[in-house]
């Protein structure tokens, strides 16, 4: 694809499919409307979360979580304060974070796992956490409620998690919930992976 002619819409930035991250934007903008309260399990540098503000908004609200100050500190560059709580704390306590009388009406909560890009790479997520906050997320979920997990296998741990979570996923209860998985599989490296739960009405 030489560099006049225009990409698709849905295009990497090389013109090819759409990454991991962008495919799950695409499905949540695809089912997300004005008024839903949704909760980013990871904010990191706050794009996935300006990203759920922007599909909720007017009359939604975005629960954030992040175990790094840093991370709140950028993301409260990006997002309007009146559509969203930041919270200072892992994603495993989201249950705690997020008002009870909104447990059940979540209507998608997105991962984007690994570490916070531009910062020490050591400060990683952890398995243990992420299955505890994996099925956290599922009982927040409405009927009908999305569920995205971006993972990572090429760094340190990331492997171990995506794992897991590939075996979280295929032993969900299938009259629940529909599990897909989305990742490319002609790439030498390690390239991030999508896993979409989708909570049936």
């Amino acid at each position: 694809m030489n560099s006049q002619t225009e990409l698709p819409h849905l295009a990497s930035p090389n013109g090819g499919l759409p990454s991991s991250v962008l495919w799950a934007q695409l499905i949540l903008r695809d089912r997300l409307r004005p008024g839903d309260v949704v909760v980013d399990a990871t904010m990191g540098n706050g794009h996935d979360t300006l990203f759920l503000t922007q599909c909720v908004a007017p009359g939604g609200h975005v629960y954030a979580f992040d175990v790094q100050e840093k991370a709140l500190e950028e993301t409260r560059k990006r997002v309007p304060a009146e559509v969203t709580t930041l919270i200072h704390a892992g994603h495993e306590t989201m249950k705690e974070h997020v008002p009870a009388e909104l447990h059940g009406s979540i209507s998608a909560v997105m991962f984007n796992l690994g570490y916070l890009p531009g910062t020490d790479k050591t400060l990683i997520t952890h398995t243990d956490t992420t299955m505890l906050a994996v099925w956290q997320a599922l009982e927040l979920l409405k009927p009908g409620g999305i569920l995205t997990i971006v993972v990572y296998p090429g760094h340190d741990g990331g492997a171990d998690e995506g794992r897991c979570v590939a075996d979280w996923a295929a032993a969900l209860n299938s009259r629940h919930y529909e599990a897909q998985h989305l990742r490319p599989i002609n790439r030498s490296a390690t390239p991030p992976e999508l896993w979409v739960v989708w909570r049936r009405g």
